[in-house]
C-alpha cells in the first residue's frame, strides 16, 4: 500500500472518529494526515519528512481551533444586550417611577433617558441593567404597536 493512501486513510478514520466521538480533538489529527497524505502525493518526501509535515499541519489546526473557540465564546453572546440594543420599540406606560416598553413581542420594564416619555411614543433601546432596558425617545420613527 502506498504511503500516501495509509496517511489519507488514517486521517479520514479519525475525522469520522470526531463525528462519533465529539471533542474537536480528533478533527485537527485526521485533518493533518489528510494533509500530509496529499503533500506526500505531490512532493514524495521521505517518512521522517512526512512525519515533520504532520506535526507542522497539526500544530496549524491546533492553533486555528483555539482561535476559533476563544472568538466563538464571546461574554455576551446570550445576554440582552446582544440582541435588544439598538431595537426600536413603543411605550405602554409611564406610571410610577419607570416605564413600561414593547420590543418585537415583549414587553420590558423600562427606564427613559430622555425625561417626559409619555405612553405611545417610539424609542429606541440604548443599552440594558439587568432585565431593565434603557432607552430613548426617538421622534424620527413611527410608533409600533
Amino acid at each position: 500500500m502506498d504511503p500516501w493512501l495509509i496517511w489519507v486513510l488514517v486521517g479520514l478514520l479519525l475525522v469520522g472518529a470526531e463525528m462519533v466521538l465529539p471533542g474537536a480533538f480528533l478533527l485537527w489529527i485526521g485533518m493533518a494526515a489528510v494533509g500530509t497524505g496529499l503533500i506526500v502525493t505531490a512532493l514524495a518526501p521521505s517518512f521522517p519528512m512526512a512525519v515533520v509535515v504532520f506535526v507542522l499541519l497539526l500544530a496549524a489546526g491546533v492553533v486555528t481551533g483555539l482561535l476559533n473557540r476563544r472568538a466563538a465564546t464571546r461574554a455576551d453572546l446570550n445576554t440582552p444586550e446582544a440582541g435588544l440594543v439598538g431595537r426600536a420599540g413603543v411605550v405602554l406606560t409611564a406610571e410610577g417611577p419607570g416605564l413600561r416598553v414593547r420590543v418585537g413581542d415583549g414587553d420590558w420594564a423600562a427606564e427613559g433617558e430622555t425625561p417626559g416619555i409619555a405612553p405611545g411614543a417610539p424609542v429606541t433601546v440604548t443599552g440594558v441593567t439587568g432585565t431593565t432596558l434603557r432607552v430613548r425617545a426617538n421622534p424620527s420613527m413611527s410608533p409600533q404597536g
